[in-house]
């Protein structure tokens, strides 16, 4: 048996109306996060909860919630919480983008659709992790693994969802090979 994209369990004929639905609810979801997003723009994280994300050392992250008021950090648990639920839209999304990719071509680039179909999964996951390490630190533990933890897992999250959607996009582009 030879390893599939985790969406191929759906229809062909059901799938292009299935990634536009989510694509859509990928952007209200992203457009959510940017209003949830404002009260997090300190001096000390000029990115928001991005900044947290990749703050790395305990001394970052507590200038970080330093600068934060108790709205903001209102704000980023919210934001935490409201994220589970985001990692299922982006991944299915770009797991199923990946797999109406891969289905266009045939060989070794079409394979590669179906590890970035699961590599966002994998993204999901270092994305729950990450958060549950940002809880920590929001409720005040500082101190440990935290921080490197977030950041580490931030870093997988974020570069195997650029590569999954490059992987779309350039298929995208491309001109369709079928064997």
């Amino acid at each position: 048996m030879s390893i599939q994209n985790p969406m191929q369990f759906l229809e062909p004929e059901n799938r292009k109306k299935i990634l536009i639905f989510l694509l859509i609810s990928v952007l209200l979801i992203f457009f959510i996060f940017r209003s949830l997003d404002l009260p997090l723009k300190t001096v000390a994280a000029p990115s928001g909860i991005v900044s947290f994300e990749f703050a790395g050392t305990p001394e970052n992250s507590a200038m970080i919630l330093a600068s934060w008021d108790s709205h903001a950090d209102l704000f980023a648990a919210f934001g935490l919480g409201f994220d589970f639920l985001f990692m299922v839209v982006y991944a299915s999304t770009i797991s199923l983008a990946c797999l109406m990719t891969s289905a266009n071509y045939s060989g070794w680039f079409s394979r590669l659709g179906i590890w970035f179909g699961w590599g966002v999964f994998l993204a999901a996951i270092m994305d729950a992790i990450e958060n549950i390490s940002l809880w920590t630190l929001l409720t005040g533990n500082i101190s440990g693994i935290w921080p490197g933890l977030a950041a580490w897992c931030a870093t997988i999250k974020f570069s195997f969802i650029l590569l999954g959607m490059l992987y779309a996009l350039v298929g995208w582009l491309l001109p369709r090979k079928h064997s």
